[in-house]
């Protein structure tokens, strides 16, 4: 299954990389030398990281165990380094750093304080973080499903449980990363921050506002909160968050999108951070498995999908509430977007590869689940515990 998704990744990611220099020559074109430096370690990193996989692969019965699974190794600094890239280019484009703009020219370029600019670390933290949540309620999701059709053996109990214990600490954790990035937004992003909250005025102290839409310069349908837009936002019981109406239209995001898709993403996350807190007290204080109940089961088949809408719904709150600058205060969507005729057919395309990938990879691996079903074993690993079926020997059980 590794490699089925690997081979997906590798295709996809192929195709973005050509996309950057297609769909956005005024950016790349001006500052190309800037962003050279992680895109480079990015693409290293993805060589380093298929060869290991291969060696793996390949190597699966041919290498001694210890050699064999020290492979991963290499692998998993090499996915670190190459998310960390990629994730440093885009904290750039909120805190530009690494260079200065001279009549409209790029001068005094410094690649390396670019890809360490001010956010970086914190931003790949929050994106690594989310993937394990991710990754982790969706493995978990599958277990629970094939619980909730009966199957409550050991091997099901187990396959729910790691991936779910690493989801745990993740969620738990995801919060504090968030607060820690948010700090500064105020300063750094002002019009972002006012999307967030729906502040069409500066209030102080301001208050959380949870729901609502923006219509015609007024918030309809929302609940006020008082002071905890304050604490939450700037850390402070009167520090006010800056208005809407402090920022020029031309300069302000989709409020809308921007404001829902932040509180979708701080919902979701809040509900899985409770649901595992609950779990794990209820386990481990009261010794009361929620495995047992069916409801339970039916929420963690559900929090895959949501992990999904998590991060989706995060990566449009940080995007379109960067707009209108696709380098924040320097340079505009409109002006690092390319604009030929041929970008319909580009688009076309990439559409039809992305789904011909999408259908192949469901094919391939509802293909191994069916003979995984009907019997068939796959290799054995040559270090791990090997698997002890009743029905192997079944002349063991006769009497």
């Amino acid at each position: 299954m590794s490699a089925v998704l690997f081979a997906i990744g590798a295709v996809s990611g192929t195709v973005l990389s050509f996309e950057m220099g297609l769909l956005w020559p005024g950016l790349m074109g001006t500052f190309g030398s800037v962003l050279g430096l992680p895109f480079v370690l990015e693409g290293l990193s993805f060589f380093v990281e298929a060869i290991s996989l291969g060696i793996y692969l390949y190597g699966w019965g041919r290498m001694p165990p210890r050699r064999h699974l020290l492979m991963v190794v290499p692998m998993a600094i090499a996915g670190i380094v190459g998310t960390f890239c990629v994730i440093s280019v885009n904290a750039w484009m909120n805190t530009p750093a690494g260079f200065r703009l001279v009549d409209g020219e790029v001068t005094d370029v410094d690649p390396w304080a670019a890809m360490f600019n001010p956010i970086a670390g914190l931003q790949f933290a929050h994106m690594w973080v989310a993937a394990y949540m991710l990754v982790g309620f969706t493995i978990a999701g599958v277990y629970a499903v094939g619980m909730l059709r009966g199957r409550r053996d050991a091997h099901h109990r187990l396959g729910f449980l790691i991936p779910f214990s690493f989801a745990s600490v993740a969620a738990v954790v995801q919060p504090v990363i968030g607060h820690l990035l948010g700090g500064g937004l105020g300063d750094r992003q002002p019009a972002k921050l006012a999307a967030f909250e729906l502040a069409t005025t500066t209030e102080s102290p301001s208050p959380l506002r949870i729901g609502g839409l923006l219509i015609d310069g007024e918030v309809h349908s929302a609940l006020d909160i008082p002071v905890l837009g304050s604490l939450i936002a700037q850390n402070s019981f009167t520090a006010p968050v800056r208005g809407l109406d402090t920022i020029s239209l031309p300069d302000q995001p989709t409020v809308n999108i921007t404001h829902w898709a932040f509180q979708t993403m701080i919902g979701i996350g809040t509900l899985l951070a409770l649901a595992v807190v609950v779990y794990w007290a209820l386990r481990w204080w009261r010794k009361h498995d929620l495995l047992e109940h069916t409801w339970f089961l039916r929420f963690c088949a559900v929090n895959g999908p949501l992990a999904v809408i998590a991060v989706e719904t995060g990566w449009i709150a940080t995007e379109v509430g960067r707009q209108p600058w696709v380098i924040y205060d320097i340079m505009r969507t409109t002006e690092a977007a390319g604009n030929h005729s041929g970008l319909w057919w580009l688009l076309a395309t990439t559409v039809v590869v992305y789904t011909s990938m999408t259908v192949g990879a469901a094919l391939v691996l509802g293909s191994m689940a069916g003979r995984w079903r009907q019997g068939q074993q796959d290799l054995p690993s040559p270090y791990g515990p090997q698997s002890r079926l009743h029905d192997e020997d079944p002349a063991r059980d006769a009497p």
